[in-house]
C-alpha cells in the first residue's frame, strides 16, 4: 500500500506540473452525482459460460434475437462519507427498444464513516435486503493509465470466484474516494469504469456533476424484502448459480450480472 500511495503521489505531482503553466488546478471533487452508461453484451455473456455446450448457447441466444447489446443509465450519488448507486429513470435506449421491463429492485448504499453497507438485490424475482459491515474487493493494483470522463485513471483487477468473472476497473487519481458503481469499492480513487469478463458488461462514467446533495443519499422508503447478511446472500447466490450450471442454463437471466 505504501508503494501505491507513493506512486499516486508522484503521478499527482506530475499532473500538477503539467497544468501549472496554463491553469489553476480545481479542488478535488468530493460530492456530487455520476451518470454511468451500462452496456450489456449478451453474446459475450454467453461466451463466458464455460459450462454450457455450444448447442445450448445457440438455443439460448434466440431469446434476444439478432440484437446482442443493450444499454441503460445508472447513477452514483456520493459525498465524503457515503455512496448510493441505483438505476436511473433516464432511458439510454430510444422508446421501448431497451429492456426496461427487466428492471427490478436494486440499489447499493455504502457508509464509509460507519463501515457498513445496505443493498437491495434480486435473485430469481426475490428481493434480498443485504445489510452488513463493509466488505470490499481484494484488488490487485495494476499500472496502466487512461482517461475516463475527463479524469486520469489507474486500473485494478479482481476475480469473482462465485460468478466466475474477471473485473477490471479504472479509478480516478484526482477523486480520493473509496466508492464505485455496482457493488465495487475499496480503492484509493472513485471507480469510474468497470469491465466485466472482457466486455460482457461495461459500466463507464459519461457525466460527472459536482454539486451539493440534498436527499439523494436517503434510503428508499417502504422497501420490502428478506433481510440477510452478506454470507447469507452469497450462499443463496451460489445455490442459484449451481442450479443453473446443472441445468446448463445462463445464470445471469435471474440475477444482476
Amino acid at each position: 500500500m505504501q508503494k501505491l500511495l507513493l506512486l499516486l503521489s508522484i503521478i499527482a505531482l506530475n499532473l500538477n506540473n503539467i497544468h501549472a503553466q496554463d491553469t489553476v488546478n480545481p479542488e478535488p471533487i468530493t460530492e456530487g452525482t455520476i451518470r454511468y452508461l451500462v452496456t450489456h453484451n449478451w453474446t459475450k455473456k454467453m461466451e463466458a459460460l464455460s459450462y454450457m455446450s455450444k448447442q445450448r448457447k445457440e438455443r439460448a441466444s434466440y431469446m434476444w434475437g439478432s440484437r446482442s447489446e443493450w444499454h441503460e443509465y445508472t447513477l452514483l450519488h456520493f459525498n465524503p462519507a457515503q455512496t448510493k448507486y441505483l438505476e436511473s429513470e433516464e432511458r439510454a435506449e430510444p422508446d421501448d427498444q431497451g429492456y426496461s421491463w427487466r428492471k427490478e429492485t436494486f440499489f447499493t448504499m455504502r457508509d464509509f464513516s460507519q463501515n457498513t453497507f445496505s443493498d437491495a438485490l434480486t435473485l430469481q424475482g426475490k428481493t434480498y435486503l443485504v445489510q452488513d459491515s463493509m466488505q470490499c474487493q481484494d484488488w490487485k493494483i495494476l499500472n496502466d493509465l487512461k482517461e475516463v470522463a475527463g479524469h486520469l485513471c489507474m486500473n485494478a483487477s479482481w476475480e469473482d470466484s462465485i460468478k466466475q468473472q474477471k473485473i477490471v476497473v479504472w479509478f480516478a487519481l484526482d477523486i480520493p474516494h473509496s466508492g464505485g458503481p455496482e457493488r465495487l469499492c475499496g480503492l484509493p480513487g472513485l471507480i469510474l469504469e468497470a469491465d466485466v469478463n472482457n466486455g460482457a458488461m461495461i459500466v463507464s462514467a459519461n457525466r460527472i456533476e459536482a454539486k451539493k446533495l440534498t436527499t439523494e443519499l436517503a434510503p428508499p422508503k417502504k422497501l420490502k424484502g428478506k433481510k440477510v447478511t452478506e454470507a447469507d446472500y452469497r450462499t443463496a447466490l451460489q445455490k442459484l448459480i449451481d442450479d443453473h450450471i446443472k441445468e446448463e442454463q445462463p445464470y445471469f437471466w435471474d440475477i444482476r450480472y
